[in-house]
């Protein structure tokens, strides 16, 4: 890009030179005596007009030749290169007034260095007693230091190098010599004291975390570089290096600044420097300002409310991608980075992936369980879907909101039908604290013991979903007292028996996380629903995935074209297990992908073809993602996940050495991790080297004793070097300590009636039939169990239960006739 410009700037100087080349030598002079009365006339006009026309020329050729700018937002390496962040002290020379706003915010006090100014714990010798851990925060000689347990559980003294956030808690980093920064778990609850603050707690006050948990606060979880730093701090930089296992992380500013939202402003500043500049030229006709995106999404915009309804209306339809929504998910998201290429205004799953619908982090019907953040409830709201940007709400630079209280939700909801009584049903006694919009429609949940959060979903209340699913809902989140029933009794009397609201995916992922017979049907409704919340199709999607039937493939097809890239890599979840062969056709094309998540995903969907089955069209497009997918997971190399995903890539390219590096490696990250432990395994499995497995597995159990999974993949080695005993009772202890997953039963009963203990093996299957009715494994060995015990009738029954699930599988048809002839039984 520099490079460019300097050569534009030499072929412009030669062409000026060109224009004021002096005239030939062989033109005819005139007389002494007429020259001075020509040149005092002829040549001041002359020079006028070589003036104005050097002057012309020279403003096109800076016009013409100048760095990209205008409408030109192409974001070639180059220029990304060449911009450079300037830093919110730059940029609060012009805009004062964010720069106030700014400097009175969170963002600005995402993260500061520990100073007298901006540590808010009592460091006054202050003491906190923890599981019988007595830690003590002191001062000495200008450090801030804590006396607490260290890795190995015995009491250090540690320097308090940085504070993190500031309301409702403050947090503490502590640095080590190979460049991690870890945060404490001991906190300061910085509200006033009236409301139980000004004291230290835990962020996991019942939990007793030890210094070989992962949760202990200098293990990996707790881990600045990697879990925190990305959205407390301007471009930030991992820098990990794995071969020393140190890290060199970097940032452009110590907290949120200004350009971790507007991006790099060196252009920008050129931009401003030469509006103001005398020279006519100079001048850019640019709507960017020098941005590589313009948050015009409200430009122009209003709000008009429906006389029939009450309704805002939106004077112009969203646009697709949401440039506003998208670069506030970057820190308000559940995601994890896959790239440092991350540029404002862009999809967010171009650079991260970000966590769908999935059981433990959202209830069934899209409601926050986990700590998931606005941006993935956001995005499933009738808010988001009619056009509501984050700023119609929050002013940007301060992230307060716009207007105090339901004022805010004002704006646009027509005061004479929202803020009654006729509306939201409720009088005032003056008792009891006011009703609020956000009372109903955007519930709290409590994260870190103190931080109240609201759901950014706006949904209406459902407690009707909560009688039938077990979901959580806003009244009975008051009315603690009442049963469910009780509130969508009343909701029904209030606004009639129809009041789905704009979510209606509930019952759909409800079926699925509890393995009901019309999972998939639901979840096929929702996914091709066009008018449901692209985050639900994804979601929809991906719950579908190992699914598939030549019903429902129609809708993998058409995720693969969505606008949405979220869409497109969970419709790719969607095809994982299917013969990588087979979707070849299908696939490939998202291999060159705009998206870059989109692409990596392709390229993990498609590892198993070997390169010489590949057409040979596709091989060199195949071989720029699969490199854009290694890439990815070096990114995290510090984490064991990463090192195990890109070992799982690695197997399924037939690179066994590396991929057991990796795997290795993972293991050394986190002993715990026993995913990896498992994985590599099952490679030693494929290697013909099953007793490493073995040796593997016994490790991870010693690290992670209760831990379902390795004691049944340890049980599964042992059956094959047939020491049956042994693997017995390693896949008993898998199905004890994991009742929930119906697959460790299932195989510990089959080794049950391997071992020729059939009552033992029916009783299992019985058992967990009461905790899985609807598990085809399970009921597949009800029926094997009961037939060879003799018990037809009992076959019968489990067979016919397994045939309403399956109404298309004929072998399951013709076996339910077969029991019926056998019991000869009448046929229906």
């Amino acid at each position: 890009m520099g490079r460019r410009q300097g050569q534009s700037s030499t072929r412009a100087a030669r062409r000026r030179r060109s224009v004021v080349e002096p005239i030939s030598s062989s033109k005819e002079i005139p007389p002494p005596s007429a020259a001075v009365g020509v040149l005092t006339k002829r040549m001041v006009w002359i020079g006028v007009v070589l003036s104005a026309l050097l002057v012309a020329i020279c403003g096109l050729a800076f016009q013409y030749f100048k760095s990209p700018g205008g409408t030109d937002q192409g974001l070639t390496p180059g220029l990304l290169t060449a911009l450079t962040f300037v830093g919110s002290e730059t940029c609060a020379t012009c805009h004062q007034t964010e720069a106030q706003s700014w400097k009175m915010s969170q963002h600005q006090h995402a993260m500061a260095h520990a100073t007298d100014a901006t540590v808010l714990g009592d460091f006054a010798n202050a003491s906190f007693d923890y599981f019988g851990i007595h830690s003590r925060f002191f001062h000495k000689d200008d450090k801030f230091l804590v006396e607490t347990d260290g890795p190995d559980g015995k009491l250090a003294t540690f320097e308090v190098k940085y504070t993190f956030g500031i309301d409702p808690l403050q947090q503490y980093l502590v640095e080590f010599p190979d460049g991690r920064l870890q945060a404490l778990s001991i906190a300061w609850d910085t509200r006033p004291e009236e409301k139980g603050g000004q004291r230290w707690f835990h962020l996991y006050p019942d939990e007793g975390i030890r210094h070989d948990d992962v949760l202990h606060w200098t293990k990996l979880n707790q881990n600045w570089n990697f879990m925190c730093a990305e959205c407390h701090s301007t471009d930030v930089h991992k820098n990990y290096d794995a071969v020393h296992d140190r890290f060199a992380t970097h940032f452009a500013e110590i907290s949120v600044g200004c350009e971790a939202c507007h991006g790099q402003g060196s252009r920008h500043v050129t931009w401003a420097r030469e509006k103001q500049s005398w020279w006519p030229f100079a001048k850019q006709n640019d709507p960017t300002k020098g941005f590589l995106v313009s948050f015009d999404e409200r430009a122009g915009v209003t709000w008009s409310p429906d006389p029939a309804t009450g309704l805002p209306r939106r004077s112009a339809a969203p646009a697709t991608l949401r440039k506003e929504v998208e670069t506030c998910g970057l820190c308000h998201a559940r995601r994890s980075a896959f790239s440092e290429d991350w540029v404002p205004g862009r999809w967010l799953s171009d650079t991260h992936g970000v966590s769908l619908l999935s059981r433990g982090l959202f209830e069934a019907d899209g409601q926050m369980r986990d700590e998931v953040y606005n941006y993935g409830a956001f995005k499933q709201s009738k808010m988001f879907a009619a056009g509501v940007t984050c700023s119609d709400c929050h002013e940007p630079h301060g992230a307060k909101l716009r207007i105090p209280g339901n004022g805010v939700c004002l704006q646009c909801h027509a005061t004479d039908r929202y803020e009654t009584v006729a509306h939201h049903h409720h009088h005032y006694d003056g008792a009891t604290p006011a009703l609020a919009c956000t009372s109903c429609h955007m519930p709290q949940r409590t994260y870190m013991v103190i931080d109240q959060r609201h759901d950014h979903s706006f949904r209406i209340p459902r407690p009707d979903l909560s009688a039938k699913l077990g979901t959580p809902n806003a009244c009975n989140g008051c009315h603690t007292g009442k049963p469910p029933e009780w509130a969508a009794s009343a909701i029904e009397q209030w606004y009639g028996p129809d009041r789905k609201g704009f979510q209606n995916y509930a019952a759909a992922f409800h079926s699925s996380w509890t393995d009901m017979p019309d999972a998939a049907v639901r979840l096929a409704a929702v996914a091709g629903d066009r008018g449901a919340p692209a985050l639900a199709r994804a979601s929809a999607l991906t719950e579908l995935g190992g699914h598939v039937t030549p019903s429902n493939f129609v809708l993998a097809r058409n995720g693969l074209s969505d606008p949405d890239p979220t869409v497109r890599i969970a419709a790719l979840d969607m095809l994982q297990g299917l013969p990588g062969l087979q979707i070849w056709p299908l696939v490939s094309t998202l291999l060159s992908d705009e998206s870059l998540g989109v692409r990596i995903r392709a390229a993990a969907l498609l590892a198993s073809v070997p390169t010489a089955s590949q057409p040979p069209a596709d091989r060199e497009r195949f071989e720029r993602a699969a490199a854009e997918f290694i890439a990815a997971q070096r990114l995290n190399d510090d984490r064991p996940e990463a090192r195990s995903m890109l070992a799982s890539f690695l197997v399924q390219r037939n690179r066994f050495p590396e991929a057991e590096i990796e795997y290795r490696a993972a293991l050394h990250l986190s002993a715990a991790y026993t995913t990896a432990a498992i994985n590599l395994a099952d490679l030693y499995r494929h290697l013909g080297r099953e007793t490493a497995g073995e040796a593997v597995l016994r490790e991870a159990i010693a690290a992670s004793p209760k831990d379902a999974g390795v004691h049944h993949a340890l049980g599964l080695t042992l059956v094959r070097l047939k020491r049956q005993n042994e693997a017995l009772t390693e896949l008993r202890q898998a199905a004890e300590l994991a009742p929930d997953q119906a697959r460790f039963a299932y195989v510990y009963a089959v080794a049950l009636h391997g071992m020729d203990r059939g009552d033992e093996a029916l009783g299992t299957v019985k058992t967990a039939l009461a905790r899985h009715p609807n598990d085809h494994g399970l009921l597949s060995a009800a029926v094997t169990f009961s037939r060879n015990a003799g018990d037809i009738p009992m076959a019968l029954r489990y067979a016919e239960q397994l045939a309403q699930l399956s109404p298309e599988d004929r072998d399951l048809a013709s076996l339910v006739m077969a029991l019926r002839q056998q019991l000869n039984a009448p046929i229906k």
